[in-house]
């Protein structure tokens, strides 16, 4: 089973999907959580320069390059093996991001996109994605606040730092996406307190899962 968490700057997708680990863990399956980008050995340093505000000059394209790059390790290292030992993959951020941030956020074609990333993850797809959809004000302000706290805000603020229209796009991006692709989205209001939000996902998500 391979579960993704996917939704604007600060819809609170980390926080579900280690409720989520911990739940399908209490129920006695062996889950991986990780995350995009980073979630490989190569992807740990490629995250510092993907989401760092020094980086804010890169063009459009070397970032898909970097991400893809980040994905193709990713796949190979850590989610195939885990899928073929029988365990539960949940990964914060995944294919959708790309689609929807260098797609619907930067204007590179969709088409071009969904045949790069079905080369670089070999058509691997998730069985569920997990939207988490909030106002774009919403967002942004817990995600700075995050940043703040953590200290993050230089060496992970660069997507934070573009411009509120540009986020409403990444918005839309996901709903049109999630519109398109219904089997596989369940959407959930990320407004709520993180409790009120994993109660939700817990109802919506239990007959999908096929344990």
């Amino acid at each position: 089973m391979f579960i993704t968490f996917e939704g604007i700057e600060g819809c609170g997708k980390t926080t579900q999907a280690k409720k989520l680990k911990h739940y399908l863990e209490e129920q006695n399956k062996e889950v991986v959580l990780t995350r995009e980008p980073g979630g490989s050995k190569l992807g740990i340093e490629l995250r510092k320069i993907l989401l760092s505000l020094e980086n804010q000059g890169i063009s459009k394209e070397c970032e898909l390059f970097l991400y893809l790059a980040d994905r193709v390790e990713h796949v190979q290292q850590v989610i195939k093996p885990a899928l073929a030992q029988g365990k539960v993959v949940i990964s914060d951020r995944y294919v959708d991001s790309t689609l929807v941030y260098q797609g619907y956020g930067r204007g590179i074609e969709l088409d071009l996109l969904y045949q790069l990333n079905a080369l670089a993850t070999n058509n691997l797809e998730p069985n569920i994605t997990i939207l988490l959809d909030l106002p774009v004000e919403t967002g942004l302000k817990r995600a700075l606040e995050r940043n703040l706290e953590n200290k993050q805000s230089r060496q992970e603020g660069r997507f934070e730092a573009e411009s509120l229209d540009f986020h409403q796009k990444i918005r839309e991006g996901y709903l049109t996406l999630a519109s398109l692709h219904p089997e596989r989205f369940i959407v959930l209001d990320g407004s709520p307190a993180p409790e009120k939000v994993f109660a939700q996902l817990l109802e919506k998500i239990k007959n999908k899962l096929k344990f």
